[in-house]
């Protein structure tokens, strides 16, 4: 009996993408777009190293919804540079731009060894509104607890922060015990984006941390995650800790837990020489919201020259009764310093805290209508998050803004907030 040509020619079809290529063939392929995927896919088993780099990269170019699956089967590569791309590659479809600014974007191979620099930024996230694949968090969750090498881990760490990676926190939690600083550190920031408060008291073993990077992620992240059993802990960090970075780090996470057993910590350095530790004071106070604190704060207030310090104490007195908007009001100069490349940040997470009363927003909208083009974006990302159904209007208005940013920005910030009602 004959064979039939057709089967061998079909086999030898199959066999080619499996066959040696160099990375000039696979560029060849990827210049027919999405359509060229299932061919880019079959050469990431090549077991040529060079081509399934090439591949990996040229999939994330392609970057369609069909380049989610060959990216989550690149995570699974034996090679670490692989694993990196295939990570980056996977955030950037959530987030345009992301390998550009992630670790891909320094990645060197070396011999045989990558080489790479985590960017000290870490603070991008995507909107609310956008959920990725199950299959993507869960293929990053897997690479962060057991990647082929410590940075393909900490990079998925990074990811999946950005991402809101909610479903693998079980795998964050294993990271955190892999007794590699780099790991620990992403998996920390990954927690404050996710921000899943069962994490709080599982990461309080790193609250005394021997790396000085890792015990500041550790406090910050403690405090952002409402962990209050930790307030004794961190009571002992501020009293015994090494240096002022560290005390400041643990008196701020002191601060987010208010508790008035902590009022004689925030009174001692309510003066303190240094500045942040000051503020941290401040804020502690903020957070006790109570009136009877009004006459300290506000001699404070009038006598503290430095900036930073004079935001947080700002934010105490809104927080404890001034919400009044008038111009030299602390709700004023919160709003004011949202125009300051330097302070802006500062001002943005204070007023995300205070407007969450809805006397304070109602002091607040007349200027989302009337103020700068930073004062109104930044003010509609405050109502993303802090908003309530009385936001939808001022947001309505601002998203048919004369200027496309700022309408564009408070489109967004409707969705986010309708995704949150």
């Amino acid at each position: 009996m004959s064979a039939n040509p057709f089967s061998f020619a079909l086999v030898f079809a199959l066999l080619i993408p499996a066959l040696a290529q160099t990375p000039k063939d696979v560029r060849e392929v990827a210049r027919g777009g999405a359509n060229a995927i299932p061919q880019l896919e079959q050469y990431l088993k090549n077991p040529d190293l060079e081509v399934r780099v090439e591949a990996v990269k040229q999939i994330v170019e392609i970057g369609t919804q069909r380049s989610l699956d060959p990216l989550i089967q690149a995570t699974l590569d034996t090679d670490p540079e692989v694993q990196i791309r295939a990570t980056d590659g996977l955030v950037n479809f959530y987030l345009p731009g992301y390998v550009r600014s992630g670790l891909t974007a320094s990645i060197r191979r070396v011999g045989s060894n990558i080489r790479g620099r985590f960017t000290d930024t870490n603070d991008q996230v995507i909107d609310p509104y956008i959920k990725p694949r199950p299959e993507v968090i869960q293929a990053l969750g897997k690479l962060a607890r057991g990647g082929v090498s410590m940075d393909s881990r900490a990079n998925a760490a990074r990811a999946l922060g950005v991402l809101r990676g909610q479903a693998a926190v079980p795998d964050l939690v294993e990271a955190v015990r892999s007794k590699n600083s780099l790991v620990i550190y992403e998996s920390l920031i990954a927690f404050q984006k996710i921000r899943d408060q069962s994490v709080g008291p599982r990461i309080q073993f790193l609250l005394r941390d021997l790396d000085e990077r890792v015990q500041i992620a550790a406090l910050e992240t403690t405090g952002l995650l409402q962990n209050r059993e930790a307030v004794p802990d961190l009571k002992g960090v501020v009293e015994r800790a090494r240096n002022n970075k560290i005390r400041r780090a643990a008196l701020t996470a002191l601060a987010m837990l208010p508790d008035e057993s902590s009022r004689e910590v925030y009174s001692r350095y309510l003066r303190d020489r240094d500045e942040g530790l000051r503020g941290a004071a401040a804020e502690g106070f903020a957070r006790l919201k109570n009136k009877a604190d009004l006459p300290v704060l506000e001699q404070a207030f009038q006598e503290e020259r430095k900036i930073s310090p004079r935001l947080s104490l700002a934010f105490a007195l809104v927080m404890s009764g001034k919400t009044e908007m008038s111009e030299f009001s602390p709700l004023q100069l919160l709003v004011n310093s949202l125009n300051s490349s330097a302070r802006g940040g500062e001002a943005f997470a204070f007023l995300v805290e205070v407007a969450r009363d809805p006397a304070v927003r109602a002091q607040l909208y007349p200027a989302m209508e009337r103020g700068t083009k930073d004062e109104k974006i930044r003010l509609a990302r405050v109502m993303a998050r802090s908003g309530g159904k009385d936001s939808v209007a001022a947001l309505e208005i601002l998203s048919r803004d004369s200027d496309s940013e700022v309408a564009q920005e408070g489109l967004r910030a409707l969705q986010n907030l309708k995704t949150r009602l």
